[in-house]
């Protein structure tokens, strides 16, 4: 079942910026998912399954980086990726 998933991530501590886009990189070297980024959030899309373990890993990784972390996620089951727009 395909799903998207929409993550923020909110370091607590100085120098949050550098964990955030660490955290956004290594989710775009998975390249069998979508991810789309925008000022507030970061977007997923994928096999429901697959996404889950990308993001426990990647959870686990970015916990053991620093100090605490917030993550706040939205599960839409059943939402596949929308087709990507053409270059303007």
């Amino acid at each position: 079942m395909h799903a998207a998933v929409e993550i923020s991530l909110y370091p607590l501590g100085e120098d949050y910026i550098p964990r955030i886009l660490a955290f956004i990189e290594r989710l775009n070297r998975h390249r069998d998912l979508r991810v789309v980024t925008n000022d507030l959030s970061t977007q997923i899309w994928g096999e429901l399954h697959h996404v889950m373990r990308v993001l426990s890993e990647e959870f686990e990784r970015a916990a053991n980086d620093g100090p605490q972390l917030i993550f706040v996620m939205k599960v839409l089951p059943k939402l596949a990726a929308p087709a990507a727009s053409a270059p303007t």
